[in-house]
This record gives structure tokens, C-alpha cells and sequence, in this order.
């Protein structure tokens, strides 16, 4: 690899490691606000305002992570590359500060909620795996373009990433959409994610639904091996 890709390497991970601080921060305020025992499910109900500023703010983190990708380079494949590596570093962070800040999460099975575009819950060793095959992914991209410019993600890697990812968020997102907020949260006037957390108090998850993250972690880990021997 490069020099200079291994030193952008180094500071775009300094900014995504910087960039988890500030979101683990907020993190720290709301608990405070709202579960100054330590976060549990059933949800605490909060204002409907502040749930519009926390939906933003995740848009806003997502945004905030492609938009380094779209200043280093042209090339779309290499921002994908790009926005992968970044999401993969800020998320892995994000819970190690979170662990360093308020000693959570207890486990790796502790659970977790993200709200865009609906309520997302599982435990944290989900997303922390699939953060480290972003990362893994990055590197394989970068390993390739760097021994032939032309190089490119065949169909058929393609195909396996796009189902392997649909197959991940079905995983997280099918409980509380079917379970406990319905569907008819999706149709009324307030989106999902307000239902989840100004009516929260209903929803207690149980079992993760592991085969459908399995199954999305092979299809992806098949599209990561043929990009590797395509590299």
C-alpha cells in the first residue's frame, strides 16, 4: 500500500475516533436526562422534540461520515471504501468510549437502539462485527486499486454485499417493527422511530433473530473472500 493512502489512513481514522468522543458524549448527557441508573428497555418516554433532535443527529452522523469519503478522492468505489472504513472505526470507538465514559456496555450482549429510518435493537457484538468486515472490506478495496487502478468489484460480489447488508438490517429492525411497534407505527402521522420513543414503555426485546444476521454475515463474508482473490 501507498505511502500516502497509509497516511490517510491514519488521519481519517484520528477524525472517526474523535468523531465517536463527540457522539458517546451525547450519549452521556441523555443518560443522564433520562436514565440516571443506567439504560435498560422498557424506554423512558421523552418529549417529542428532543426525539426530532436525536433523529437528526444520527441523519447528521451519517453525513458527517461521508463527507470526508467525497473530499479525499473521485473515484465512487474508493468513497465507498472510504465511508466503510470510517463507519467501521467511529462505531467500534463509539462503544469503547462509551465503555471508558459510563462503564457501558456491561457485555457484549448488552442491548442497544438506533432510531434511523426506524427503531434498530441488538446487542452490541453485532455491529461491532460487522464494523470490523467494513473495515476488512476497506482494506481489500484499497489493496486492489493500489496494484491495478482498474479494479472493481465484480456482480456477483456486488450482489452478495447488497443482500448480506439487507439481510443484517432485517435482523435488527424486524422485532421492534413487528413485535411491539407494529406496523401500524409506520403509517400514522409520527414516524417509527417517535413511536419507539415517546411510547416505548411497551417494548421489551427477548431473542435476537441470529439466523438472519448469519445469513447476511455469509453472504457478506462471500463478497469480502472474491474481492480478497480478485485484490
Amino acid at each position: 500500500m501507498r505511502a500516502d493512502i497509509r497516511m490517510a489512513f491514519v488521519w481519517m481514522a484520528v477524525f472517526y475516533v474523535a468523531m465517536a468522543y463527540l457522539e458517546s458524549a451525547v450519549v452521556v448527557y441523555l443518560r443522564a436526562l433520562y436514565y440516571p441508573e443506567g439504560f435498560d428497555f422498557p424506554l423512558v418516554p421523552m418529549d417529542r422534540s428532543l426525539v426530532g433532535t436525536e433523529v437528526w443527529r444520527e441523519v447528521a452522523t451519517i453525513v458527517m461520515l461521508l463527507a470526508p469519503a467525497a473530499l479525499i478522492t473521485r473515484s465512487a468505489l474508493e468513497r465507498f471504501a472510504w465511508f466503510c472504513f470510517g463507519f467501521g472505526v467511529w462505531d467500534i470507538f463509539y462503544y469503547l468510549w462509551l465503555k471508558v465514559l459510563l462503564d457501558w456496555p456491561a457485555s457484549l450482549m448488552s442491548r442497544l437502539l438506533f432510531l434511523v429510518p426506524v427503531p434498530w435493537v441488538g446487542p452490541v457484538w453485532a455491529p461491532c462485527s460487522i464494523s470490523l468486515g467494513l473495515i476488512a472490506f476497506a482494506f481489500v478495496v484499497f489493496r486492489g486499486r493500489s496494484r491495478d487502478p482498474r479494479f472493481r468489484l465484480d456482480l456477483w460480489s456486488w450482489v452478495l454485499l447488497i443482500s448480506g447488508a439487507v439481510l443484517m438490517i432485517i435482523s435488527f429492525t424486524i422485532d421492534p417493527l413487528l413485535r411491539s411497534y407494529g406496523l401500524e407505527a409506520l403509517s400514522s402521522a409520527g414516524s417509527a422511530s417517535d413511536h419507539a420513543l415517546v411510547n416505548g414503555r411497551s417494548y421489551i426485546p427477548e431473542h435476537f433473530p441470529w439466523p438472519w444476521f448469519v445469513a447476511g454475515c455469509l453472504a457478506a463474508s462471500s463478497a469480502l473472500v472474491r474481492c480478497w482473490r480478485r485484490a
